[in-house]
């Protein structure tokens, strides 16, 4: 369980927000947070992939790729 403390004008947003979108409150607040957590880790991902790009910036086709891979 985690509790959280709002003052009343958020606490009025979020719960008006949630019954807007015909979830609970509970259901809100665990997708918001499981979907900052994704971003989050799709953004470091995406910052890797780009460091690695820039240190060897080699591309290749979807052709080429197939032929890889032997399909």
């Amino acid at each position: 369980m985690i509790s959280l403390r709002l003052n009343d004008r958020d606490e009025s947003l979020v719960k008006n927000y949630a019954a807007l979108m015909g979830i609970s409150v509970s259901e809100l607040v665990r997708r918001s947070v499981i979907e900052r957590i994704e971003d989050e880790i799709d953004l470091n991902t995406y910052n890797e992939a780009m460091a690695e790009y820039k240190k060897n910036p080699v591309t290749y086709t979807h052709k080429e790729v197939k032929e890889l891979i032997g399909l």
